[in-house]
């Protein structure tokens, strides 16, 4: 773990590093570059090509959608149907309804929400079968009524998806389900194969390569946001209990490579102590080679001067998640404009977010936070303006639609509207 405290001589220069851009590496973006161009220009057999390589499975036609259900036990049913629940009733609040009023001349004007026909969403395989996932993304797009959710999703060596994350995609209204990960699923989702038809948007986290691949798909179809590696930022006070602070960060370091943990506090002794309890608490836990390399690094505790600059290196870092463990949250809080998800107080775990709380818990990461917000369900809809005049409300505006017309030299812009009324 990387230690900066405020009164270290170099310490403006070393703390820069948290003020960040979005921007890809340059290896990673030509990779991702001819995965995208093979798969666009050889379909199916780039796409299985590229999956053999990378993830060890040999697909084929017939065997790269999954076509079998799975069964799980009651008690990991019951925390989908849960977690379901408050995420589509969350969902549900948040859906934008069509409406229409009159303008200042008299027409009709509004707009109209209509739910994508078809979209992808990419679910991350990797270390861990990510059920929650699931439930975050297919179950928004289920509630805005897309009827075409296509998934597509890492399967093991064996051509097997992991059963509690197949029985959550089933539950949550997945209609499509295929064995393919990486940039090259991004890219067969947005260009479409003999096997995946394409879609109209993209959605979902993945690595660095899955989020430079929807980086570069963007124009063919339409992305949600770019949702990478898991990060967390606390901005804690002396008032923080240390051992709490401390499972927080651990709880987001163990997503592993490329994972970030920052810790942001005005109180010496608090830091020493958050820092005793990490190395204390990691010891204890099971996915040790992800930890590690996560606190060797992508961990850096910093001393601030005061909590106002800690908020400011906040946004500044534009973290996906954000805790604010001090005495009055909330004011933080109301400072802070790039964060992906704000955690308020002592009893806010972010696990809490990443498998139940309501909102979605895919997040902009890499800084992204400064230009995207977090996946809602108003994203799978599509809005279409509606505009509808009448004979009065047309004599109202001819006019300025004449006089906008010679302005910018558009005579047939400015006949189209008086030909009406001749």
């Amino acid at each position: 773990m990387r230690i900066l405290q405020y009164q270290d001589k170099n310490f403006a220069k070393e703390v820069a590093v948290l003020r960040r851009h979005a921007a890809p590496s340059p290896a990673v973006e030509e990779t991702v570059r001819q995965i995208v161009a093979a798969v666009r220009q050889h379909g199916d057999q780039a796409l299985f090509d590229f999956t053999q390589k990378y993830d060890g499975l040999k697909l084929t036609a017939q065997s790269v959608r999954e076509s079998r259900e799975a069964s799980v036990d009651r008690e990991t049913a019951k925390a989908v149907k849960t977690a379901h629940a408050n995420v589509r009733a969350f969902a549900k609040q948040s859906l934008r309804k069509s409406w229409s009023s009159r303008n200042a001349q008299g027409a009709m004007v509004g707009e109209r929400f209509d739910p994508f026909k078809r979209v992808g969403i990419y679910v991350p395989g990797g270390t861990a079968p990510l059920v929650s996932t699931a439930i975050m993304t297919v179950t928004l797009a289920a509630a805005a009524g897309v009827p075409e959710i296509v998934v597509s999703t890492p399967a093991d060596k064996q051509g097997r998806i992991n059963d509690a994350l197949l029985y959550a995609l089933r539950f949550a209204g997945a209609t499509e389900i295929y064995k393919a990960g990486g940039a090259q699923a991004i890219a067969a989702l947005a260009y479409g194969t003999k096997s995946i038809a394409a879609v109209q948007k993209i959605f979902g986290p993945g690595n660095a390569y899955v989020v430079e691949a929807k980086r570069q798909v963007f124009g063919a179809v339409a992305i949600d946001l770019l949702p990478g590696p898991s990060e967390i930022l606390i901005i804690a006070d002396d008032s923080a209990n240390p051992a709490w602070i401390a499972a927080d960060l651990l709880a987001q370091a163990e997503h592993g490579k490329g994972s970030q943990m920052i810790f942001l506090t005005d109180s010496t002794d608090q830091l020493r102590a958050v820092e005793a309890e990490v190395r204390k608490q990691c010891a204890l836990l099971s996915r040790q080679q992800h930890l590690e390399e996560v606190l060797e690094n992508h961990s850096i505790l910093v001393l601030v001067e005061n909590l106002m600059e800690a908020v400011a290196l906040a946004n500044d870092y534009a973290a996906e998640h954000v805790s604010i463990v001090t005495k009055k949250p909330a004011k933080l809080a109301a400072d802070l404009q790039t964060s992906g998800a704000i955690f308020l107080g002592p009893y806010s775990p972010v696990a809490a977010g990443d498998f139940l709380a309501g909102p979605s818990h895919t997040l902009p990461t890499g800084g992204a936070g400064k230009s995207f917000s977090g996946l809602t369900v108003d994203m799978f809809q599509r809005r279409t303006s509606i505009v509808e005049f009448d004979e009065k409300s047309l004599r109202a505006s001819v006019g300025i639609i004449s006089t906008f017309g010679k302005l910018e030299g558009l005579d047939a812009h400015s006949r189209s509207g008086m030909i009406r009324l001749e």
